[in-house]
């Protein structure tokens, strides 16, 4: 017998692509599957407001209203209300093809060691670069520690099954029991776009001694869109910056020896405010000043966050919910 699968579906500000999105999971032939979406949308657009009443209503979708906006707080909500066995968290921009949950079931059946499943993402903006010019076979030993994986985990091009450390937040699924018998549950303390709060999930997974299994065959297309999602302020912000940095830096403060912080933070210095490959970023002596400031401000901030964790766990969102 099929698992039941719960789809997660957090949303914020999208219109088009939730709909083309809920669409592509509605059509798939997996004999057992519920749909949450987690709306954290004030107003929809006309069409998208009958669209999702309509789901509702004839229960196709379990539709959430919610007046905050938090990523990982979302999650967190969704798995409270979910019953599936395996618990499936997609974006809300993407593509999925024919067969896209069995591709996700199959990985927990017979095989108990496996806790999740990592799926492949073709990002809509590297498609070309995503095709047959690259592929990797097995992922380099880098990619399984901590200290610098970030850099070395390539979810698109990889071609072969096999353990990883962590997921994608727009492509990955879990037992539930991480959640109810183990208690895990996401970092609510990430903030804006909540870039690392997958990380830092996958990452205290593995205090369970399940394993991540990345499956090439789990994929689907990442549409990448500039407006909605999690993207409520500009990526070109002081804001998103602060808040960027302040997620990799809570990161590795939370769950990294010191040794493998000093190597993360080394390498996140190098690549995000140098530009070193592989981010590529300017060489521009201002842009490296202005990128070093919110790199040294996402660290203090980060340091505030961890030591108010003494008395504070930051998880305001899910202290609201009733259940």
């Amino acid at each position: 017998m099929k698992p039941l699968i719960s789809v997660i579906i957090p949303t914020y500000g999208r219109e088009e692509p939730l709909r083309d999105t809920l669409k592509d999971v509605l059509q798939q032939d997996y004999p057992a599957f519920e749909v949450l979406v987690v709306d954290q949308t004030a107003t929809h657009q006309p069409e998208t407001q009958a669209y999702l009443e309509e789901l509702a209503n004839s229960g196709k979708i379990r539709w959430f209203r919610l007046d905050w906006a938090s990523l990982p707080g979302a999650r967190n909500y969704a798995v409270r209300r979910a019953v599936g066995e395996i618990v499936l968290f997609i974006d809300d921009d993407v593509l999925l093809k024919p067969g896209y949950l069995e591709a996700h079931a199959r990985n927990y059946l017979d095989r108990p060691e496996v806790g999740a499943v990592a799926g492949r993402v073709f990002d809509r903006m590297k498609l070309e670069d995503s095709g047959n010019k690259l592929t990797i076979e097995d992922l380099p030993p880098e990619a399984m520690d901590p200290g610098i994986a970030w850099y070395h985990i390539d979810l698109v091009h990889t071609v072969k099954p096999q353990r990883v450390l962590t997921a994608r937040g727009c492509n990955m699924s879990f037992r539930r029991e991480i959640f109810t018998k183990h208690g895990l549950h996401f970092d609510e303390r990430f903030r804006g776009s909540a870039v690392r709060e997958e990380s830092d999930f996958c990452l205290r997974l593995r205090q369970t001694g399940y394993q991540i299994w990345y499956d090439p065959d789990a994929d689907l297309v990442h549409l990448g869109e500039e407006t909605g999602g999690c993207h409520d302020i500009s990526t070109r912000s002081l804001k998103y910056q602060l808040t960027f940095y302040h997620n990799h830096f809570l990161l590795g403060l939370k769950n990294l020896t010191p040794s493998q912080c000093l190597r993360f933070f080394a390498k996140l210095f190098d690549c995000h405010v140098l530009g070193h490959p592989p981010c590529n970023k300017s060489g521009s002596p201002l842009k490296i000043l202005t990128r070093f400031v919110s790199y040294t401000l996402g660290f203090l901030n980060a340091l505030g966050t961890v030591i108010q964790s003494s008395w504070e766990d930051g998880q305001i969102y899910t202290r609201q919910d009733g259940i």
